[in-house]
C-alpha cells in the first residue's frame, strides 16, 4: 500500500506553520510520505499532484473531496485537523469504500474549558464588567438585580453528549459542587461513567430540570435543532444554554424569541448557525447572551495535538490497519 498523505489548503502563513508541525508528527510516526497540495490551484493540478494518496488532510471546508476521490482511486482516508466533519459528505465518500476520522479529541481540553468560561461568563455578567471597565464607567455599567448574578454551586448542569467533550467537562466541574446529569444516545460502559461523576438522564429531564445545558454533540440531521422552541419552553426560567458544539443544533430562531420573552435566563455560544454571525443578528447585543467567534478550540496544545493524533492516524492506515474515530454517515 501506499504511505503517500496529502495536507489540501491555501498556501498561506498558516498553512506552512501547520505543515511544519503535521511534519514533525509524521516524523516522529514513521513511514508516511507527507504532502502539502495548494487547494487554490486548479482541480486538475490537485488530482496530479495528490496521485497515490491513501489518506487526504483538509485544512478547510474542500468541496471537492468526493470528486477527488473519484479520480485518485487509492484513497482509503480523509482524516480532518477538526473535531467536526458536518461539512464532508460522508455517505458519498463510504460509497466509494472511503472513510472519514476526526482529530480523536485533540481540542477536547480546549472546548471544555472555553464551555465552562461561558458558564461563568453568563452566570456574573463577566464579560458586561469587563465591558464596564474598558468604557471608563468602573461598576456603573453593570446592571442587573443581585439575584441575577450566581456562583455554580449547587446548579444541576445538564451535559448533552458525554464524549471527550462532555466527559471533560464533568470532571472538570467535579470540585464546583455541582450536580452533574447527562443524556447520550451513545452508550458508555459504567467505568466510564463513574470517572465523569454524571448520572445518566432522558433528554426531557434534562431539559426540564436543569439549571445549565452545555451542548456536546455533533451536528448531523439528528441533531439539527435539537433545541428549538419545544425545549426552550420546557426549560427553567432560570436557566442558561452553552453552546460549543455547532450553531445549528441550536434553533437560533427559537433561542431569540425564548431570551426576549424571557422564557429563559442567558446563553453562551461559542457558535451560530451562520458564521461570520450577521450584521443584523441580535444575538451579540442581547441582554445575558454571550458570543465568542468560534474560538473555543484555540489553544496551542489544540494544534499540537491535533498534529500528533492525526499522524498516528495516518500510520495506522498506511500499515495497513483501520482507522480509529470513524464518523459514520447519518
Amino acid at each position: 500500500m501506499s504511505n503517500i498523505a496529502v495536507i489540501i489548503g491555501p498556501d498561506n502563513e498558516g498553512s506552512k506553520i501547520r505543515m511544519k508541525e503535521t511534519a514533525e508528527a509524521a516524523e516522529r510516526v514513521g513511514g508516511i510520505e507527507l504532502k502539502f497540495v495548494d487547494s487554490e490551484q486548479s482541480f486538475v493540478n490537485i488530482v496530479e499532484q495528490c496521485k497515490g494518496a491513501v489518506v487526504i488532510l483538509p485544512t478547510g471546508h474542500n468541496k471537492e473531496l468526493v470528486p477527488l476521490a473519484e479520480k485518485l482511486g487509492t484513497l482509503k482516508l480523509v482524516q480532518t485537523f477538526s473535531a467536526g466533519t458536518d461539512y464532508i459528505d460522508k455517505a458519498a465518500l463510504a460509497e466509494l469504500g472511503v472513510d472519514v476520522s476526526n482529530n480523536g479529541g485533540a481540542n477536547a481540553v480546549a472546548v471544555a474549558e472555553h464551555a465552562i468560561g461561558l458558564m461563568f461568563s453568563t452566570n456574573r455578567k463577566l464579560d458586561v464588567q469587563i465591558q464596564s471597565v474598558k468604557d471608563g464607567t468602573w461598576m456603573k455599567g453593570v446592571e442587573g438585580d443581585r439575584a441575577e448574578f450566581h456562583t455554580l454551586v449547587g446548579k444541576r448542569i445538564g451535559i448533552v453528549g458525554l464524549g471527550r467533550i462532555g466527559s471533560r467537562v464533568a470532571k472538570r466541574l467535579a470540585g464546583w459542587e455541582c450536580e452533574l446529569v447527562f443524556h447520550d444516545v451513545v452508550e458508555h460502559d459504567d467505568e466510564y461513567i463513574a470517572a465523569t461523576g454524571a448520572t445518566q438522564v432522558d433528554f426531557d429531564e434534562l431539559v426540564s430540570t436543569c439549571d445549565i445545558i452545555t451542548l456536546h454533540v455533533p451536528h448531523d440531521r439528528v441533531t439539527e435543532h435539537m433545541m428549538s422552541d419545544r425545549e426552550f419552553a420546557m426549560m427553567k426560567s432560570t436557566a442558561i444554554l452553552i453552546n460549543t458544539c455547532r450553531g445549528p443544533v441550536v434553533d437560533e430562531n427559537a433561542l431569540i424569541r425564548a431570551l426576549e420573552a424571557k422564557e429563559i435566563f442567558a446563553a453562551g455560544l461559542d457558535v451560530t448557525e451562520v458564521e461570520p454571525i450577521e450584521a443584523d443578528n441580535p444575538l451579540p447585543t442581547m441582554e445575558n447572551v454571550v458570543v465568542t467567534p468560534h474560538l473555543a478550540t484555540r489553544a496551542i496544545e489544540s494544534e499540537w495535538n491535533s498534529a500528533q493524533f492525526t499522524m498516528d492516524n495516518v500510520g495506522r492506515v498506511v500499515r495497513g490497519e483501520g482507522a480509529d474515530w470513524i464518523v459514520k454517515p447519518v
